[in-house]
């Protein structure tokens, strides 16, 4: 669950081979590993797993029609089934010239067919395409998706991404951490230094923000404003020791906020970590947040109040 990242480049990207015939996938692999990751599978089982571990960053499978056990056209409807892979665009291998069976595979929804003996040239155009789209289509999904001055999550995105990790922590056994940091004064900061520093310094705690928000379950958003909220999950000290990190990161930058008690631009933060096997809903988590939140500022602002659920 980590923060949308544009994919921009080819090389961030996989492509799944599926055969069942092992010179095949040398082959294929061969002609497509210069450009890209290129995972294999000889099966429809092994396939469906790997293409849902991998569904981020999977840009394609190119898979054969005729296999024993599933074949090719099973393997696609199970794909289309999964809301985790539905997405991943599909071109046929096949040894057969039958135009029935091509139109039955279209009407799947396979993006294209490409018929043995493979042509390299052709092969490698059409793979092309298929990744150029996939690209186009992710780069218009986080433009979506983000915050347009600083570039994190936006509201909508932090949204659904509170919600699956809410859902994931019972399964997981993961503690859900959630996070409402606010910039002191910025009011004044704004008034003081005009919009343009205030852009400026709201960029500048968006990437310590970015920095610290490393890990697989990590998610940082601009929340509203001067307010931005880290998501989760991990143990019961993951989040506390993120944000405790990153309040003094921002300190660390030095700029300079004559409103500011220390003279410097500081944050505060209110933090709650739940349990994987408490009763919560996200409104409820929310809420406890932005209490908390309101105590750090009560208390001198530039620190953290935290509580844990458990």
């Amino acid at each position: 669950m980590t923060l949308m990242r544009p994919l921009k480049h080819q090389h961030s990207v996989s492509i799944l081979i599926v055969d069942d015939e092992r010179l095949n996938r040398a082959t294929l692999a061969e002609l497509l590993q210069p450009n890209y990751q290129v995972l294999l599978a000889k099966n429809g089982d092994s396939a469906l797993e790997i293409a849902r571990d991998e569904c981020m960053q999977l840009a394609l499978v190119l898979l054969d029609v005729s296999m024993p056990g599933m074949s090719g056209y099973e393997v696609l409807q199970a794909l289309r089934a999964d809301t985790r892979t539905a997405h991943i665009p599909v071109i046929f291998i096949t040894g057969k010239s039958d135009e029935a069976a091509e139109e039955y595979g279209l009407r799947l929804g396979a993006a294209d067919y490409v018929s043995k003996p493979i042509r390299p040239a052709v092969l490698q155009a059409r793979v092309k395409n298929q990744v150029d789209l996939f690209l186009r289509k992710r780069e218009l999904e986080h433009l979506a998706l983000a915050d347009g001055l600083t570039g994190l999550a936006n509201r909508r995105h932090f949204d659904d991404v509170l919600e699956q990790a809410h859902r994931h922590s019972s399964r997981s056994g993961e503690y859900l951490g959630l996070a409402l940091i606010d910039i002191d004064h910025f009011k004044q900061f704004n008034d003081h230094y005009g919009h343009l520093q205030g852009d400026d310094a709201l960029r500048a705690v968006a990437g310590a923000m970015r920095q610290h928000a490393q890990r697989a379950g990590d998610c940082a958003a601009r929340y509203g404003g001067e307010e931005f909220a880290f998501v989760s999950l991990g143990t019961k000290e993951s989040l506390p020791t993120l944000v405790e990190n990153f309040r003094q990161s921002i300190q660390q930058l030095r700029i300079t906020h004559s409103a500011s008690a220390t003279g410097q631009l500081t944050v505060s933060a209110g933090v709650v970590v739940c349990g994987p096997h408490l009763r919560t809903s996200v409104p409820e988590l929310l809420a406890a947040a932005d209490q908390l939140l309101y105590q750090a500022k009560s208390q001198g602002r530039n620190r953290m109040v935290q509580q844990v659920w458990e």
